[in-house]
């Protein structure tokens, strides 16, 4: 079984509690400048609006975000995380956070509103260092809950895209080797699992085989703070999702995966991405023909064999900023 040394994540004791404490000193008692420490100066960060390149860049975005919520707390659900190389892990870490819009944020003035959320960020650590990141947050959840118009919200949003995320092709080993390089062979009937569940179910269309992979009493978290609950509603959470982009394919970018009995057993964390055109369901407003990408991360949770609960993230106002540019009525 892969290993990984102590140094990839000293002084603390396993790679969960680097995430969870480097996390708290950041966020909670604000050292953002300790970001430049926990950061390569070259870190490469993909968000739901695009792709971000240094630590810079990472700096004024938690500033201007602590400074919007300044009561925030984002509390670790869980940290998947497995080795990369004995000196290196990659983390996939839930997080639920809340607090209250009292400082102006890129949404405007405060509302003095309180919101939660959840967020999945995945991380290549290396020796203490922080090469590689997706982030997805729900950020459809946070304007709904200040009270905001998230399609007027959206409108102001600029949507870059991502660099260095093209598909990979037919054929790829994700479990060989995804984005951050070559993964351990770890817990790979979980792993085989959740691929043959979004080969057969979220891009076969194959709703009705969902039994064969999730259990009787699964429950599935979503945007907006959803809860769904027994195959039926997994199935109209994947519809939901899918409805605006009846053509979209899924193509799963990296995998983890733990074994952890302080959290319930093996969980597997994919971060993955859905490719169509927004020509079906009209959720967003009038459909426009045009391409949307959706950056999406999901924590799966197993027990006897089966998935008994997962946690899906992604972003609809991101979806919604790429439909206001299509439209030609978002700001440059």
């Amino acid at each position: 079984m892969s290993t990984v040394k102590p140094v990839a994540y000293e002084p603390y004791r396993d790679p969960e509690e680097f995430i969870v404490e480097w996390t708290d000193r950041i966020w909670v008692r604000r050292g953002i400048g300790t970001i430049r420490e926990n950061y390569a100066a070259d870190a490469i960060v993909h968000g739901a609006y695009g792709t971000v390149r240094g630590v810079e860049p990472v700096v004024r975005s938690t500033l201007t975000k602590i400074a919007a919520y300044p009561d925030r707390v984002g509390q670790a659900e869980d940290v998947v995380w497995e080795p990369r190389g004995d000196e290196a892990f990659l983390s996939s870490h839930r997080v639920f956070s809340s607090g209250t819009h009292t400082g102006i944020s890129a949404y405007g003035p405060p509302s003095h509103r309180a919101f939660s959320s959840r967020t999945i960020a995945t991380c290549l650590y290396r020796r203490g260092v922080m090469e590689f990141e997706w982030v997805v947050r729900d950020e459809y959840a946070v304007v709904e809950q200040l009270g905001l118009d998230p399609a007027e919200v959206a409108r102001r949003l600029a949507f870059p895209g991502w660099e260095g995320q093209e598909p990979c092709g037919p054929g790829a080993d994700v479990l060989a080797a995804g984005d951050t390089g070559p993964r351990p062979d770890l817990h790979r009937r979980e792993c085989e699992h959740v691929l043959a569940l979004v080969d057969r179910v979220w891009n076969g269309r194959m709703l009705h085989e969902v039994t064969d992979f999730v259990a009787r009493d699964v429950t599935c978290d979503i945007s907006r703070g959803r809860t769904l609950t027994r195959p039926d509603g997994y199935q109209r959470g994947l519809l939901d999702l899918l409805a605006p982009v009846p053509d979209g394919r899924f193509e799963v970018r990296d995998v983890v995966a733990h074994d952890s009995p302080a959290h319930g057993g093996v969980r597997v964390g994919v971060v993955w991405r859905l490719d169509g055109t927004y020509s079906g369901a009209p959720a967003y407003g009038q459909t426009t023909g045009s391409p949307v990408a959706v950056l999406g991360a999901s924590q799966f949770l197993f027990r006897d064999g089966r998935i008994v609960r997962e946690w899906r993230v992604y972003d609809e106002l991101a979806v919604m900023a790429q439909i206001a540019l299509a439209r030609g009525d978002e700001p440059s």
